[in-house]
C-alpha cells in the first residue's frame, strides 16, 4: 500500500500517523518521534516526550493539550485546523496526499508532462488512469508487489 493509497484519516492517531508519513526531511526520510518531541517541547514549553509522541501516532493516548496540537501543526506546517475541523482536516489530508504522490519521481514526471495539455488531454489522461486503477484493484495487484 502507497501513502496515496489510504484513506483520509478520520482519527488523531491517523491524523498524525498521516503527517509522519507524508511529510519528511529533504532527504526524504522520516521524522523521529525524539526529533517531533523536542520540537514541540521547544515550542511550548511543556513536557513532550519520544514515548508520547508515539502514543498519540498509536492511538494509545488521544487527549493532547491545544497547544500540543498547535506544535505538532507548526513543525509539519500544517494549519491546527487539520487537527480540530474535520471538513478541513480532509480538505488538507487531500492536499498532503497529492504532496506525497508527488515525491514519486514517475508520478512527478506524469504531472509535469501533463501542464502543457489541452483540458480534453487531461481528461483523456485522468480517465485512462482511472480504467488502469479499476483494472489493477480488480486484479489484486499493488504496485509495490512487482
Amino acid at each position: 500500500m502507497t501513502d496515496t493509497d489510504r484513506s483520509s484519516p478520520t482519527t488523531l492517531a491517523d491524523k498524525i500517523d498521516a503527517l509522519f508519513r507524508i511529510v519528511r526531511r529533504p532527504n526524504r526520510e522520516q521524522f523521529s518521534h525524539e526529533e517531533v518531541a523536542r520540537a514541540c517541547r521547544e515550542a511550548t514549553g511543556e513536557s513532550f516526550s519520544a514515548t508520547y509522541m508515539w502514543q498519540l501516532r498509536t492511538g494509545r493516548r488521544d487527549n493532547p493539550t491545544k497547544r500540543h496540537l498547535e506544535a505538532l501543526a507548526q513543525f509539519f506546517d500544517v494549519p491546527v485546523a487539520y487537527f480540530f475541523d474535520d471538513d478541513q482536516g480532509a480538505a488538507i489530508a487531500k492536499e498532503l496526499e497529492l504532496l506525497g504522490a508527488l515525491r514519486d519521481a514517475g508520478v512527478r514526471s506524469v504531472a509535469l508532462r501533463a501542464v502543457n495539455l489541452s483540458p480534453e488531454g487531461v481528461n483523456t489522461i485522468s480517465d485512462m488512469i482511472d480504467v488502469l486503477a479499476r483494472r489493477e484493484s480488480a486484479a489484486g495487484g499493488d504496485r509495490n508487489d512487482r
